[in-house]
């Protein structure tokens, strides 16, 4: 996830009152996705999972999370 400028790449979804960039090409990969805050004492952050796992990303698990 990055703080990212929309271009005509990208799909844009407003989500209580978020607005969310994504590029087009990653959406017909990933199909839909759902992004959550986790709290976890140790582990905290934003995780990005997506219908089609597609690995990469961050380093614990199949999921992408930052």
């Amino acid at each position: 996830m990055v703080l990212d400028e929309p271009t005509e790449a990208d799909e844009i979804f407003k989500v209580n009152g978020f607005t969310m960039v994504v590029n087009k090409s990653l959406l017909d990969l990933t199909k839909s996705l759902t992004v959550d805050f986790v709290d976890q004492g140790v582990v905290s952050g934003f995780r990005v999972l997506s219908e089609v796992p597609i690995g990469g990303g961050g380093g614990c698990g199949t999921s992408c999370s930052c």
